[in-house]
């Protein structure tokens, strides 16, 4: 029964590296197509966020199996449930990307953001990729250094997105307010894509040490 539970816990572990691997691509073309008015990019996030939430159902049925069989406690209870909390964050990370790439899509074929806000967009695109990034390298091998470095790319998400509305609030913004609003709320969208990736950062410091980060302050 023991290799069996092992057998389970490597399952869900490969799902959910899967499943960062996929939305941190779906970002990325979400963002190719934001930044080029980029049609066919757009569309193949919109379609492949399905095989997304897939992926997530099959986390969610096999943690319910694995603890129906299993009936784990303690440590090994923590490391089902915070696979459960894990696969929810990620899910919606690829949820954020779908949301860009349909922003994308709907201003097609004129770009969906101005020039003047691309660098921006560009920013925070690029350490949304960092953190992506490192999520895939902590549910490979779970470490609670580099769980704790996402803070901090946080903070660089939140100060690019409060320079964003610093551009489009300035007395000069040529573009009018939907044009505004949509740049409000693509910086959403990523500043919560990068907030999901914080929540699994404290995941796995949970899971590694017991105690949540706030506990640990």
């Amino acid at each position: 029964m023991r290799e069996e539970y092992q057998a389970d816990l490597v399952e869900v572990g490969r799902l959910l590296v899967t499943m960062a691997e996929a939305v941190r691509a779906a970002l990325r073309k979400a963002t190719t197509a934001l930044l080029t008015a980029d049609l066919k990019a757009a569309e193949a996030v919109i379609e492949r966020d399905a095989d997304v939430d897939k992926i997530y159902e099959q986390v969610e049925i096999k943690v319910a199996d694995t603890i129906a069989r299993q009936a784990p406690v303690a440590s090994d209870l923590r490391r089902v449930i915070t696979a459960l909390h894990i696969s929810a964050d990620l899910e919606r990370m690829g949820d954020l990307a779908e949301h860009v790439a349909k922003t994308a899509a709907r201003r097609h074929p004129s770009p969906a953001v101005p020039a003047e806000l691309r660098p921006t967009f560009q920013q925070m695109a690029d350490v949304s990729d960092r953190m992506a990034e490192k999520l895939i390298t902590l549910l490979g091998k779970p470490d609670v250094a580099l769980a704790a470095e996402l803070e901090s790319d946080d903070d660089a998400i939140d100060d690019a997105e409060r320079h964003l509305f610093k551009i489009m609030l300035a007395d000069d913004w040529p573009y009018g307010a939907e044009t505004a609003i949509d740049g409000a709320l693509l910086g959403r969208f990523y500043e919560r894509y990068a907030d999901h990736a914080v929540n699994i950062g404290e995941h796995v410091i949970y899971l590694v040490t017991g105690e949540s980060p706030a506990a640990q302050n």
